[in-house]
């Protein structure tokens, strides 16, 4: 059952416009947004106050230059900003995935009119969603649309349809909705979340990233302006081959979750009030068996890091390479896609073996659904499940195999 949505805490952090990636200001809305997320997550309490803060803070508009009233991050600085997120609160962190991946493409666009609008709106706090997948399409992930729809009315058009898994969409001020326009091509809309009728739906049930608005959206003769639709053709339009922001911000988010475990596991320890009989040490702090696992969590919340980080730093080369021409920007994205995908194998894994680890620290009272531990596994499985790594392995075998390109779609 969903509780109401939270009323805005009280809180005393005062933001700058908008905040930087090492601003105090930003570790202090980090730590009020951990506060609450255990307890958000067992008893499924909508984070509406949460996103109204990140709003405030204007946390969306990180990798808009300073020049345009942004925070002026790198991509490396804002994956490191993601990790400490998704600590925090995954739930919170997947929610605004799909606002960094459509900034970006905003961002790595011509400046027109409609771009330097979006992107003020986005400056000003607005926070993107995303609807794009309809189960009706046999093969997800491959941009494929069938019955979301533009109808011509008179200068603007009319939109119908339904879409699902539309992550942070319940949440958000303006929706990046995939289409089809009525000579059969597809294209994109982006348009306010409020415009009647638009219906968000919070009916996503599974086991984990229970918060995070992943759930149905139906259009329903929707208005839309001319200059809200995104044509393949347009000169303003994202071409790059690769979409690797929305890959990485997953795994980034998993790297977060090792964080958490790290934690809990640490204090579960240092506050253990007993240890089982044949354990080598009295104290638990003292426990070489103890110490060794949470060694273990310590190193794989480090490698996960540095392997998120390393693919990072991929993007942070693709305006250069952008400058060289079509093909070196062509090869860049395909180098920064192949270690994102390798970075996905990696970390998902260290993700859910520290998860379970965490269970080998405390026995069976870590199993207390009071305690709720069991969301770290539960949400790193969801996110790895987005796409899965068997997938992901054999395309990453065929190109070293065979220097066979990755797919050119969603899920790379």
């Amino acid at each position: 059952m969903i509780k109401s949505p939270e009323k805005l805490a009280d809180t005393t952090i005062q933001f700058s416009a908008p905040v930087r990636a090492n601003s105090p200001e930003l570790q202090q809305l980090f730590d009020f947004i951990a506060l609450g997320a255990s307890e958000r997550d067992r008893d499924r309490i909508l984070p509406y106050n949460v996103v109204e803060l990140i709003r405030r803070s204007r946390l969306g508009a990180l990798r808009i230059p300073v020049a345009e009233g942004g925070g002026g991050s790198t991509a490396r600085e804002l994956f490191e900003v993601v990790i400490r997120l998704g600590d925090a609160d995954p739930n919170v962190a997947h929610i605004v995935r799909n606002h960094f991946s459509v900034t970006e493409r905003i961002l790595r666009s011509e400046r027109t009119q409609r771009n330097r609008r979006w992107l003020k709106a986005v400056v000003d706090g607005a926070i993107i969603g995303l609807a794009s997948t309809e189960l009706e399409v046999k093969r997800s992930g491959g941009g494929q649309v069938a019955n979301t729809k533009l109808t011509p009315d008179g200068d603007g058009y009319r939109l119908n349809g339904t879409k699902y898994y539309s992550t942070g969409s319940l949440y958000a001020d303006l929706i990046f909705v995939r289409v089809l326009v009525p000579d059969g091509t597809k294209a994109f809309i982006l348009i306010p979340t409020n415009r009647e009728v638009i219906d968000l739906v919070d009916d996503w049930d599974g086991f984990g990233q229970r918060l995070t608005g992943t759930g149905t959206t139906t259009f329903k003769n929707v208005r839309v302006e001319a200059d809200e639709v995104i044509f393949e053709t347009d000169t303003d339009k994202d071409n790059l081959p690769y979409n690797i922001v929305p890959q990485l911000f997953l795994t980034a988010i998993n790297a977060g979750i090792i964080r958490s475990v790290l934690r809990d596991a640490t204090n579960l320890i240092r506050t253990r009030p007993r240890t089982f009989y044949h354990a080598v040490s009295e104290q638990a702090s003292d426990d070489p068996i103890l110490q060794q696992t949470v060694g273990q969590i310590a190193a794989n919340a480090f490698a996960a890091e540095a392997i998120v980080l390393a693919a990072a730093d991929g993007l942070d080369r693709l305006p250069a390479a952008q400058a060289q021409g079509e093909e070196a920007e062509t090869a860049a994205a395909l180098a920064t896609s192949l270690s994102a995908a390798k970075a996905k194998l990696i970390v998902d894994d260290l993700a859910l073996r520290s998860a379970t680890l965490l269970f080998e620290v405390g026995g069976a009272s870590t199993t207390k659904k009071s305690s709720n531990f069991d969301r770290h596994w539960r949400n790193a499985r969801t996110l790895s499940s987005h796409n899965p790594n068997h997938f992901k392995a054999r395309a990453i075998g065929d190109y070293e195999i065979n220097g066979t390109p990755l797919p050119q779609r969603g899920f790379f």
